[in-house]
């Protein structure tokens, strides 16, 4: 997880922003913020405990986000209009330039589902899959911090 390294410090700003965030009185919003900031903070101490992928992936959740949408929940509350080329620094996020906050959100649930799946079909481990689950874990914390970031900018 060294590509968590150079990004843990302005993630503490950032958890304490969605903490805010989560203030509201929209259940929805509240519960997709607080699920997002607790993703994030299992990425942020799984790196600092060097916790393996099979116990992160348990810790992940979608809950929130999948209890949204069958509540026809506008993510737009989260955030309006579209990921701005200033809001985005890790060159991996580049294609998420324009894209609006359900979008992104739904590629995280895409994500997470997936990574839970390969699990089990996997005797519950990701150790000797054939997937890049290094890639796939970094490319989903940097999808969810491009969320907060997002979500954070003019706020």
């Amino acid at each position: 997880m060294e590509w968590l390294n150079t990004s843990i410090a302005p993630l503490k700003d950032l958890l304490a922003f969605l903490y805010k965030k989560s203030k509201t009185n929209d259940v929805h919003k509240k519960q997709v913020i607080m699920e997002l900031r607790n993703n994030l903070n299992v990425f942020k101490n799984g790196f600092l405990n060097n916790t393996p992928y099979d116990m992160m992936i348990d810790l992940l959740a979608n809950d929130a986000i999948q209890t949204a949408i069958k509540e026809n929940f506008s993510f737009k509350k989260l955030k309006s209009g579209v990921v701005p080329a200033n809001y985005v620094f890790d060159e991996r996020n580049k294609k998420y330039i324009g894209w609006t906050a359900e979008r992104l959100i739904d590629k995280i649930d895409e994500k997470i589902v997936e990574l839970k799946n390969i699990k089990k079909m996997n005797n519950n481990s990701v150790k000797d899959v054939k997937n890049n689950i290094t890639l796939m874990m970094g490319n989903l914390y940097f999808r969810m911090k491009l969320m907060a970031d997002f979500i954070q900018s003019g706020a």
